[in-house]
């Protein structure tokens, strides 16, 4: 279409067709360029670029290349480029000016055809002057546009600069030794920023408290981020917190507030507590140290009684020997009571000490289990053992397992019905002793599981609470932990429930002598009741 133009345009004005195609490509980015102007994008602004370059080319190759009076143009893609005034665009605009310089070079050198020396004062004139006019034209407009960015940014900064001088805490830059490089926003009581500035972040704080908050700063200089503590040294009644997050330069930035209120809050808790775990230590000691004046005269009442149940000294009444018979039970029921609750105290005030020998685990807790048998049978209970036939040599307190597994059968034997079944079992695996009680009984509600083995805590129906202190299940926990092992318990809801105890008590190297082979009696592996 520029062709056709130039060649009705060479017939009116005397001009070549060639001179008359070089000008019209000259003038055409100037009406894209005016198209686009109304959009700004980066897309478009390349765009008019590409065709500021390729009217120059044209226009530079019609007129001879570098020998011609057009060769002024070459600078065109880079006088667009600086009128758009973009950074990667003027890069860009510099590269396709020496690549478009280069071209016009190559074209004069190989000889082609220039307009004829009639014309060529005129359109070097042209070239010089649209050259300079649109530098002159795009320098200005360039500044210009920095100058309305350089305002936008002054602004933008001025109202950053408001908003953390209005807000409610004070933000601060640091470095690695507490010394404050900015500070914006409302400081907290005792905290001056002139201080602040004056003498340094870890000098406005009280003496003691400087120690943790130089470490904050070094974690927060080494890992990102951190938070302390701190009492100012104007105002050592108030409580300062400031958190610390590190930023891409280096320094640090952090933000205090005043924490007075929840400071407070928080020493009146932890001195709650303290009070409290004091109380629960002064309880656990004072039953602790009960074991005597309980256990004496109790133990008195049940000697007594055996002698009046077998009639040492005489013949008694048949109601004076039931009444006897009734002292004697009901003493060796509280007595039960009394070690449970003792030995709780005891292990809760940490006095409770193992007394490990070696023995065969099977003797305990064939012991435990001829306990119960007579228990089970009135309640038409199935009670089964399953024992190795081999002995199990262990190093533990054989009393404390021996109260594990009648802890763990009483229980079973309370929650199972007529008609059910209790099984108890041992194995060795490794090092680890496995003893697994399990019966067919109510089961354990899925919300009363996370519950169990707490201290006096008890699950199911009311008439079954009270056969109990709830102890039971916490000393077995208890015991467990003490040897190094854990307690586990699984149950189905009306189904039942498995209760295992694992010890890391067999064979190893452990202090005091291996024993000979076993004399006591044992229950036979897989016996009903």
């Amino acid at each position: 279409m520029l062709a056709a133009l130039a060649g009705l345009l060479a017939g009116f004005g005397g001009l070549p067709a060639p001179v008359w195609t070089a000008l019209l490509a000259g003038a055409a980015p100037g009406l894209v360029g005016q198209f686009l102007r109304r959009r700004d994008g980066e897309g478009e602004r390349m765009v008019e670029i590409g065709v500021w370059t390729a009217a120059a080319a044209l226009a530079v190759g019609l007129t001879g290349g570098a020998a011609g009076p057009l060769a002024a143009w070459c600078a065109a893609p880079l006088a667009a480029a600086l009128a758009l005034d973009r950074r990667k665009l003027v890069s860009g605009g510099a590269a396709l000016s020496l690549v478009l310089l280069a071209a016009s070079l190559w074209i004069a050198v190989t000889g082609a055809p220039t307009p004829a020396a009639r014309y060529t004062p005129w359109l070097s004139a042209l070239g010089g002057f649209t050259l300079i006019g649109g530098l002159a034209w795009a320098l200005p407009l360039a500044m210009r546009r920095r100058a309305d960015r350089a305002d936008r940014g002054e602004e933008a900064a001025r109202r950053l600069e408001a908003l953390l001088a209005g807000q409610p805490h004070l933000v601060v830059t640091v470095d690695a030794v507490g010394k404050l490089g900015s500070a914006f926003g409302a400081a907290p009581p005792g905290v001056p920023v002139d201080a602040l500035f004056a003498h340094g972040l870890i000098a406005s704080a009280w003496h003691p408290d400087r120690a943790g908050l130089q470490t904050a700063i070094l974690h927060a200089a080494t890992r990102g981020q951190a938070e302390a503590g701190f009492a100012p040294r104007a105002a050592p009644d108030r409580w300062v917190v400031i958190s610390l997050r590190r930023l891409e330069d280096g320094r640090l930035a952090g933000v205090l507030r005043d924490a007075t209120a929840q400071h407070a809050r928080e020493v009146s808790l932890e001195a709650a507590r303290a009070e409290a775990e004091a109380l629960n230590a002064s309880k656990s000691r004072f039953l602790a140290n009960m074991s005597h004046e309980l256990r004496t005269p109790l133990n008195a009442v049940i000697g007594f009684s055996d002698i009046m149940v077998q009639r040492i000294f005489g013949p008694l009444p048949d109601k004076y020997l039931e009444y006897a018979r009734l002292i004697h039970e009901s003493g060796g029921h509280l007595l039960a009571v009394i070690n449970d609750v003792l030995d709780m105290s005891k292990i809760e005030a940490e006095r409770y000490e193992l007394k490990r020998t070696w023995f065969d685990a099977r003797e305990p807790v064939a012991a435990a289990v001829r306990l119960v048998r007579l228990q089970a049978h009135e309640a038409a209970i199935g009670l089964r053992s399953v024992l190795p036939p081999e002995p199990v040599l262990v190093h533990a307190d054989e009393r404390a397992l021996k109260q594990i597994t009648l802890n763990l059968l009483s229980n079973a034997l309370k929650f199972t019905p007529g008609g059910g079944s209790v099984t108890v079992s041992l194995t060795a695996q490794g090092e680890v002793l496995e003893l697994t009680v399990a019966d067919t009984g109510v089961g354990i509600a899925p919300e009363d599981l996370e519950r169990l083995g707490r201290p006096y805590e008890q699950v199911g129906d009311a008439d079954k609470k009270v056969l109990g202190t709830g102890l039971g299940l916490s000393l077995v926990r208890a015991f467990a932990e003490l040897h190094g092992g854990a307690m586990s318990i699984e149950s189905t809801l009306g189904e039942g429930a498995a209760v295992t105890v694992r010890l890391p008590v067999v064979g190893g190297e452990q202090d005091g002598e291996r024993p000979g082979q076993p004399t006591a009696e044992i229950i036979p592996l897989n016996v009903g009741r």
